[in-house]
């Protein structure tokens, strides 16, 4: 999650990680996966004007050890695996960022 302010700078919030691999979890029968990413605890106050972007993505090597999408063990993995992400928000498929908002 990050703060986006009036000029397109975006700053990194919080994130929430979840390593998939092949066949877990199992496809739901239109061959979608659904998932449930918790972000990791923060508190930010974003200001007049800034915007919240929610960011999803494949991986964040180095910052997060590589995921190569092959299945094979992490330490010994020569396949590298490209991955596309998308979100679907329809009546099918809802989606949801659930945030606590502080008075």
């Amino acid at each position: 999650m990050c703060d986006v302010d009036p000029s397109g700078r975006s700053t990194n919030i919080c994130d929430g990680l979840l390593r998939l691999v092949p066949g877990k979890p199992a496809p739901e029968p239109d061959g979608t996966l659904r998932v449930v990413i918790d972000l990791w605890p923060t508190a930010h106050r974003f200001l007049a004007g800034h915007r919240l972007r929610l960011q999803v993505s494949s991986g964040a090597h180095p910052r997060f050890a590589r995921n190569t999408g092959s299945g094979e063990p992490l330490a010994t993995a020569k396949t590298l695996v490209p991955a596309d992400q998308s979100v679907f928000h329809d009546p099918a498929h809802p989606s949801a960022l659930l945030l606590p908002v502080m008075g």
